[in-house]
C-alpha cells in the first residue's frame, strides 16, 4: 500500500517541482473586469490545478507553494499586458514599475466622471462642439516630456495603509495626493471622431492615463474621461508577441515564454528605439 501511495504521489511531486523551479518574468493578458490581483490568483489556481494541487487549499498555502507577483496594477476596466514574476523573478518586478509602458486609450469628450473612467458616475457635462482635431494635437504637446501630474482619487495608491479607492467606496473623505513628476515619451492622437478620440501613449512609471485625459479635457475648455484602456507594452513585453491568454496559462507555455533571471541578468527597461 505504501508503494502505491508513493507511485501515485510521484507525478504530483514532479509537476509541482517543475512549477516551483520556474524563476523569471513573463506576461499574461488581462481582460477588462477582474482586478490585477484577481488575474494573478486565477493564474496561480490554473497552474496549481495542473500540478495536481487541490483547489480547496487556503490562499495562504497556495502562496507558499507558488511565489508569484505582478509588476504594476492595471485598472479593473483596463485590459492588456500584465507582467508576472515567478520564483526569484518577483525580485525583478520593481524594474517593471519604473520602466516604459505603452497604452491605447479611447476617451470621450463632454463628460467627466468621479473615477475618471467609464466605471464611475458622471459628475460634469460640458459642450465639446468647439474642439477640433488640431486643438487636441496642440494641447497634447504640453503633456509630453517631463510633466507634473495629480494621481486620481480612485487609485491603488494608499494613505495610512489603505487604498484610496477602497476608502472612497466606504464613504470616507479622501484628499488628493500632491502632483508628482512623471515622464511622457510619446503622445499621439490616432483618431478623432467627436465625442470619441483615441490616444497612443508611451510613458514611464507612476503615470495615470485617466489623469491625462481628465487634464486634457479641462485644457480644451471641456471635460473628458477614459472609455477604454489597453496596455500594449510593459518593459520588453508586448501585447501581440508575449501576453499569454487564459487558455495558455499552462506550465509548458510559461516555460517557453519565460525570461529567466540570474546573477547579473538585466532586462532593458529603457524606451525602445
Amino acid at each position: 500500500m505504501a508503494g502505491n501511495m508513493s507511485t501515485s504521489a510521484a507525478p504530483l511531486t514532479s509537476s509541482l517541482a517543475k512549477l516551483q523551479s520556474l524563476h523569471g518574468l513573463f506576461a499574461v493578458y488581462k481582460k477588462p473586469g477582474p482586478t490585477s490581483a484577481d488575474v494573478l490568483n486565477a493564474l496561480k489556481e490554473a497552474l496549481l490545478k495542473e500540478a495536481g494541487v487541490e483547489n480547496s487549499n487556503p490562499r495562504k498555502r497556495k502562496k507558499q507553494m507558488l511565489k508569484m507577483g505582478h509588476g504594476g496594477t492595471l485598472d479593473s476596466a483596463a485590459s492588456g499586458v500584465l507582467v508576472v514574476g515567478v520564483g526569484n523573478g518577483t525580485k525583478m518586478l520593481s524594474t517593471m514599475l519604473t520602466g516604459s509602458k505603452k497604452y491605447v486609450a479611447v476617451a470621450e469628450l463632454g463628460k467627466a466622471t468621479d473615477t475618471l473612467d467609464a466605471t464611475g458616475s458622471v459628475v460634469l457635462e460640458k459642450g465639446f462642439e468647439h474642439i477640433t482635431r488640431s486643438d487636441v494635437e496642440e494641447k497634447l504637446r504640453s503633456f509630453t516630456g517631463d510633466i507634473m501630474q495629480v494621481p486620481p482619487l480612485y487609485s491603488a495608491l494608499k494613505t495610512q495603509g489603505q487604498r484610496l479607492s477602497v476608502l472612497l467606496k466606504q464613504g470616507h473623505k479622501v484628499e488628493a495626493k500632491p502632483a508628482r513628476p512623471v515622464k511622457v515619451y510619446g503622445l499621439t492622437l490616432q483618431d478623432f471622431q467627436p465625442p470619441l478620440f483615441t490616444l497612443d501613449i508611451e510613458c514611464g512609471g507612476g503615470f495615470y492615463v485617466r489623469s491625462l485625459v481628465d487634464d486634457l479635457g479641462k485644457a480644451l475648455s471641456s471635460c473628458a474621461h477614459v472609455k477604454e484602456l489597453t496596455r500594449t507594452k510593459q518593459g520588453p513585453f508586448t501585447l501581440q508577441e508575449h501576453a499569454l491568454h487564459q487558455h495558455q496559462w499552462t506550465l509548458e507555455h510559461i516555460r517557453r515564454s519565460l525570461q529567466p533571471c540570474s546573477d547579473g541578468d538585466h532586462l532593458d527597461q529603457q524606451r525602445s528605439t
